[in-house]
């Protein structure tokens, strides 16, 4: 499954899959699901996951600053509060997407 547009507007990302399906992604979801080390953590060789404290998001945290493709499997979102390391795939957006809202 992939994208075939994205479009960023005011706080979110609308996605157009190839399957013809749409998604509405709210920046802060993005954010919140951030799957780099410093946000999800990282696993040891045993399965353990070591993750840094948690910080509290800067106001600016859930701006979005930049969005660059990352070869063709995934995104890069860049944050307004300088926050840029998650490469999200195709399917991690995808989960994220079609995930229940709280």
């Amino acid at each position: 499954m992939r994208p075939v547009d994205m479009t960023p507007f005011e706080s979110e990302l609308a996605i157009k899959w190839d399957d013809g399906s749409e998604s509405f992604v709210t920046f802060e979801t993005l954010r919140r699901f951030c799957p780099c080390a410093s946000c999800m953590g990282e696993k040891d060789i045993f399965g353990n996951t070591y993750k840094p404290p948690e910080r509290p998001y800067a106001a600016n945290a859930f701006q979005l600053a930049r969005l660059a493709p990352v070869g063709s499997y995934g995104i890069q979102p860049a944050w307004a509060d300088g926050h840029g390391t998650g490469i999200y795939s195709w399917d991690y957006l995808r989960r994220i997407a079609e995930a229940p809202k709280p």
